[in-house]
């Protein structure tokens, strides 16, 4: 395969990536429950899936950003309940993040509100062809997650 048959794949490649995680995030952030923005609902989903305390350093590592812009998130949804945020005992200078009881409950609103939206399109494409592509996507994503 020549170089520029390679380039123009990456560039078709990453131009459909781009769009379409464009389209999804503005599709979802249209039906997730009022208030909650796109990072909030990834936050509790991550720390429902882990069920388990994370440092806002380890979060902000998880979502590829900036340890301001989690603080930013974590304040968000520290103030509506969602989040307890505690001390470490033996470190004071770190702090750790649980989702709390209403967060759950805000997380599994959202997921209701998603997931029949994020299912009708799985179903238009067809599930097998999502299946088919899914490994091609994880690989792509540890690719670059090594970069």
């Amino acid at each position: 395969m020549s170089g520029e048959k390679a380039d123009d794949i990456a560039v078709a490649l990453f131009g459909e990536l781009f769009m379409a995680d464009q389209l999804a995030r503005n599709r979802i952030s249209k039906v997730l429950p009022k208030g909650m923005e796109l990072s909030h609902f990834s936050v509790l989903n991550h720390l429902a899936r882990i069920n388990d305390e994370r440092t806002p350093a380890q979060l902000a590592k998880s979502f590829h950003v900036t340890r301001g812009a989690m603080t930013n998130t974590l304040t968000k949804l520290e103030w509506a309940g969602h989040v307890h945020i505690r001390p470490d005992w033996e470190d004071a200078r770190q702090k750790f993040v649980a989702i709390s009881p209403s967060g759950r409950s805000a997380r599994e609103s959202a997921l209701a509100s998603v997931v029949p939206l994020i299912a009708e399109v799985v179903q238009a494409v067809g599930a097998d062809r999502v299946r088919a592509l899914l490994p091609v996507l994880r690989e792509l994503r540890i690719k670059l997650e090594e970069g």
